[in-house]
């Protein structure tokens, strides 16, 4: 979708796969959590940066978009931006799975965040080092796709 992903390959195991033979809602789901985190942490954030500084982004909404169906042993390319950043209260960040072997999209979304203290669940600004990692993260969408 954009320049400059920040990617990581996700092999397709049974464990992954429905009663319709193919990569069950759920297992997407984890996965993007797994990316989310992974791209956080070469950032330099880790959950342990979150627990001393008392912050945590939760999701807020989540957009999901199933375009084709992945399969048992593909390998997909998950590929992840920070799209928005107001470097106050939140964060959108924008996924995209793709098969290689059919060169197609399988799967894409867009994920809204919210800094909160992780003591009491309440929305709090972003510390200095959340600003610093994902506000200098942040890409600059086309004109087009700001609006989304």
């Amino acid at each position: 979708m954009y320049d400059k992903p920040f990617i990581q390959d996700w092999h397709i195991d049974a464990t992954h796969i429905d009663h319709y033979n193919h990569v069950n809602n759920v297992a997407y789901l984890a996965q993007l959590e797994k990316l989310a985190w992974a791209h956080s942490n070469a950032l330099g954030l880790q959950f342990t940066d979150y627990q001393t500084l008392n912050r945590g982004m939760v999701i807020r909404r989540h957009e999901l978009n199933y375009h084709l169906p992945a399969h048992l042993n593909d390998t997909l390319q998950c590929a992840t931006w920070i799209v928005k950043c107001d470097n106050k209260l939140t964060l959108s960040r924008q996924f995209q799975f793709i098969c290689p072997k059919r060169k197609k999209t399988v799967f894409d979304a867009l994920t809204q965040f919210v800094c909160v203290s992780l003591g009491t669940g309440a929305p709090k600004r972003m510390p200095a080092q959340f600003i610093k990692a994902y506000g200098e993260a942040c890409i600059e969408l086309p004109a087009e796709k700001r609006e989304r």
